[in-house]
């Protein structure tokens, strides 16, 4: 057997340099690079191996090991998840600070490697700098926090162990069924270590990509099951995305006269103009897809988690409705005691169209889903309209007068959420990507971005990560250099993690940053509010001489931070300003933050959708006391499991 002595870290980037995946038939080299930000743990041993043999991998700088993990996951999902950024950190705060990213990513099934350096295997030296000990076991480090979040993890203790761990690592970041956060632990004094590797460990892999089909006995028992309904809607997930079944779907639907409704996940799999498509569904959805989930006596889910905003907390669906769940992991197909599919959405659409031509099979819609349709896009139009003047005055403010009138005094924005970005969705191009991943946003986003462009709708609504936006923006962009990438960020979120934009401007990476500052967390601030609990925590205010958070608003110039940072930055009061923003900005060289004061309380809301909140059995205010009530009743009409 031949062998290469090389340390344990050279092995890895050689092997990491030599994977490719197949699918489909065509062949891709599946690691782009490495991203890290150099500590002790880890500069001397990968740090060296990336120095001295890269091969064809690139290294990229982060700001952050959240940050950067994020940008990493962004990357991976705009790839179809069929390429990766491996992301590396020293030991200690710098791993630590990536589990939220590994969570994020495995709550979303997107293929994330995380290659966090350790403490001494040896443990001469403990406790090494950053060493996290414990009393009870010295085997603990800051790694075993990844255990709960990782769809696998590894420990190398020793240079042999990197084979299998590597090998176990690929299977599962490269499997559509369980793929997500995959952690391998690496002792910084292992890394150095040299050892005889097998030349076939380091030689060129193809992983390949398959797409399983279902049982023909259980084909046909969702045939039958179909059959027997007049009003099914599908549910389009992610799956139909990450399969590239979009068109599939499309095809499928006119057949047979089906409409559907898209998750967070599964929004741009297909085209918004398609006459099928009723747009979002659940608790960020809108009225043409929730109130035909009401009346549908089938739901067929393709590729989707079924999480408690798709289904609004199980509450959308009528007690006669039956549910068929397509997708590629059994965990998820078995949701909601449904029949189930198992296998790959595209194949197994196809293969179901062509069982349910034989049987001659039409759904019984007539027209409910052109009206539906119709009266969804009546109001659009007005949310467009929704701007701030003296129609729609009264209304802002009955929601919470001091807040719009302290954030006009302090702030002065005028702008609303909705006509901002109705504007943005018209004066950028169709083709562009755009990100999001909490706040309202992405409930605003779903309702009423409307689009033809394929996989242009990028948004993390699985783990609703603060902080994800502009990482992940940096990373579609280097994904699909040739689009325009727009990260649709709240302040709060800005405020939580931007330290990417400085990894964009170093990479001359044109990204957009589009920050919509309402002085606080809004999303929460309407949740606590319409639920009995106060005016509490939510804004970005002073503390008042009462020594409460009840003074003045804070104004912070986000275009200013952006500025200083090296991006062009751009101020937006008005929709006037806003739109002189956006097409100036077009003409910028690198990234751009256009910091927008959007008034609080102007974000969409309802649609016929229920949310089950942890809602306090006791209250001393009406509202509160009234907002429990609803809860229960909710419940009782919510299905059990």
């Amino acid at each position: 057997m031949q062998t290469i002595t090389l340390t344990v870290a050279q092995a890895l980037i050689r092997f990491l340099d030599n994977q490719y995946v197949c699918f489909d038939g065509k062949e891709t080299k599946f690691v782009d690079g490495v991203a890290t930000i150099f500590g002790h743990g880890i500069v001397l041993g990968l740090g060296q191996a990336l120095d001295a043999q890269p091969g064809g991998l690139k290294y990229y700088q982060g700001k952050n090991e959240q940050g950067m993990a994020h940008m990493a996951a962004g990357f991976a999902k705009q790839h179809n998840r069929r390429k990766i950024i491996a992301v590396a950190s020293s030991i200690g705060p710098g791993a630590a600070n990536m589990v939220t990213a590994a969570a994020c990513a495995s709550v979303n099934n997107i293929p994330l490697l995380l290659l966090p350096g350790d403490a001494f295997s040896t443990r001469q030296p403990d406790p090494v700098l950053q060493q996290l000990e414990q009393e009870y076991d010295d085997s603990i480090t800051t790694n075993d926090a990844f255990r709960p979040v990782c769809k696998y993890w590894a420990r190398v203790n020793r240079p042999e162990q990197l084979m299998s761990a590597m090998i176990h690592a690929m299977r599962v970041l490269t499997d559509p069924a369980q793929t997500g956060a995959v952690c391998v632990a690496l002792p910084q004094d292992v890394q150095g270590e040299a050892y005889g590797w097998p030349e076939s460990f380091l030689q060129k892999r193809v992983h390949k990509i398959s797409r399983p089909l279902c049982p023909m006995e259980d084909m046909e028992e969702a045939v039958a099951l179909i059959q027997a309904r007049k009003r099914p809607l599908i549910i389009c997930g992610g799956g139909v995305r990450y399969s590239e079944a979009g068109e599939t779907l499309v095809k499928f639907c006119e057949a047979f006269q089906i409409p559907f409704a898209e998750t967070q996940a599964g929004k741009s799999a297909a085209p918004a103009s398609c006459r099928w498509n009723l747009g979002g569904i659940g608790v960020t959805g809108n009225s043409a897809a929730n109130n035909l989930a009401k009346q549908a006596d089938l739901v067929i889910s393709i590729g989707s988690r079924l999480s408690d905003f798709t289904t609004s907390s199980k509450w959308l669906f009528s007690e006669n409705c039956a549910f068929l769940n397509l997708n590629i992991n059994l965990f998820h197909a078995q949701k909601l005691d449904a029949r189930y599919l198992l296998g790959d959405a595209k194949f197994t659409l196809e293969a179901l169209s062509g069982w349910l031509a034989d049987a001659g099979y039409r759904a019984g819609w007539g027209d409910e889903i052109a009206r539906a349709k119709a009266g969804w896009a009546a109001e659009l139009r007005a949310l467009a309209a929704y701007c701030y003047n003296d129609a729609f005055e009264p209304i802002v403010r009955a929601k919470d007068p001091n807040c719009v009138e302290d954030f006009i005094r302090d702030l002065g924005g005028t702008l609303t959420q909705t006509e901002a970005l109705c504007a943005i969705r018209e004066h950028i191009s169709p083709e562009a990507i755009v990100v999001g991943a909490s706040g309202s946003l992405p409930g605003d986003l779903q309702r009423m971005w409307e689009t033809d462009a394929p996989d242009s709708y990028h948004m993390e609504y699985g783990y609703s990560c603060m902080g994800y936006e502009i990482a992940a923006a940096l990373g579609c962009k280097l994904a699909q250099p040739e689009k325009e990438v727009y990260a649709m960020v709240g302040d709060g979120s800005f405020l939580m993690l931007h330290s990417e934009l400085v990894t964009a401007i170093q990479e001359r990476q044109k990204i957009y940053v589009l920050v919509f500052d309402n002085a606080g967390f809004g999303c929460i601030n309407n949740l606590e509010m319409s639920n009995g609990v106060g005016n509490f925590g939510t804004e970005f205010r002073y503390r008042d001489p009462q020594g409460t958070l009840g003074g003045p608003m804070l104004h912070i110039d986000y275009a200013g931070v952006g500025q200083a940072l090296g991006a062009a930055g751009y101020r937006a009061k008005n929709l006037e300003e806003l739109l002189a923003a956006l097409e100036d900005s077009k003409t910028q060289p690198g990234p751009v933050v256009i910091d927008m004061k959007v008034l609080p309380k102007t974000m969409t809301d309802g649609y016929g959708s229920w949310w089950n909140c942890g809602v306090s059995a006791v209250n001393v205010s009406e509202k509160g006391a009234a907002a429990y009530d609803n809860i229960l009743a909710g419940r009782a009409k919510a299905r059990q499991y």
